[in-house]
C-alpha cells in the first residue's frame, strides 16, 4: 500500500518511476539503468535494503539514494548515512516532504542550491512545474516539463532520444515511435523561440 502511494504521487508531481520489491531486483535495476535517484525502503524481502545499499556504493554507483524506512532510532540513521545515503526518511511520511526531499537530492545532484533553473531567458520551477519565457508563463503538460528539465540540466549537452524516453516512460508505458519528436514541435511551439535543437543522428541540446 505504501509503494503504491508513494509511486502515485511521484507520477502525480510528474516523475517517470520503475517500483521493484527486492533488494536484488534493486541492485539489479540500477545497475542498467541510469536513473536520476533512488528511494530504497530498508525492510526489503530477500536481500536486504541496507545490503542493497552497501552493494551499490561498493559498486562505486553515485546515484542519490533515499532511505524510507520504519527503523527510526538515531543509531539506524547514523548507519544507513553512514553506508552511503543521502538522506532518510522515517514512515510514516507526507508525500509533499517525499516530493521536497526529492527535488533537494537533485538539486545537489546537479550541483546547485537554488531551487529555480535558469537558462538565458528560459526560467523552470520544479516544485510547481512553472515554465517562464522573460517573465510569461507557459503551460505544459507533465512530460513536456519533464523534457524541458533533462535538457536544461544539461544544457549544452546532446540528449539521445533515449535517454529522453528514459527520463519520461516507465518500464510499462508504450512508447509511440514519435513520441519524443511531438513533445518537443510541442514545446517549440510554446515557447515560441528556437531553444531546442535537433542534432542529426545524436539527439537534442538545449541552445
Amino acid at each position: 500500500m505504501i509503494g503504491e502511494a508513494v509511486v502515485a504521487g511521484l507520477v502525480a508531481d510528474g516523475y517517470t518511476v520503475d517500483w521493484v520489491r527486492d533488494g536484488g531486483s534493486a541492485v539489479l535495476s540500477v545497475n542498467t539503468h541510469a536513473y536520476s535517484a533512488v528511494l530504497l525502503d530498508l525492510g526489503l524481502p530477500g536481500s536486504d535494503g541496507m545490503d542493497a545499499l552497501k552493494n551499490l556504493r561498493a559498486r562505486k554507483i553515485d546515484v542519490p539514494i533515499l532511505i524510507i524506512t520504519a527503523r527510526d532510532t538515531v543509531a539506524d540513521r547514523i548507519s544507513g548515512l553512514d553506508a552511503g545515503a543521502d538522506d532518510y526518511l522515517v514512515k510514516p511520511f507526507d508525500l509533499h516532504e517525499l516530493s521536497a526531499r526529492v527535488r533537494a537530492l537533485l538539486r545537489r545532484a546537479a550541483g546547485r542550491a537554488e531551487p529555480m533553473i535558469e537558462h538565458g531567458d528560459l526560467t523552470l520551477n520544479p516544485a510547481t512545474h512553472e515554465v517562464r519565457v522573460r517573465g510569461r508563463a507557459i503551460e505544459v503538460s507533465a512530460r513536456e516539463f519533464a523534457l524541458l528539465l533533462a535538457l536544461t540540466e544539461r544544457a549544452g549537452s546532446v540528449v539521445s532520444r533515449a535517454q529522453l524516453e528514459e527520463k519520461l516512460y516507465g518500464w510499462n508505458e508504450p512508447v509511440g515511435s514519435n513520441a519524443i519528436e511531438v513533445h518537443i514541435h510541442n514545446l517549440r511551439r510554446k515557447l515560441g523561440e528556437p531553444l531546442i535543437r535537433n542534432v542529426r543522428g545524436l539527439g537534442y541540446t538545449l541552445d
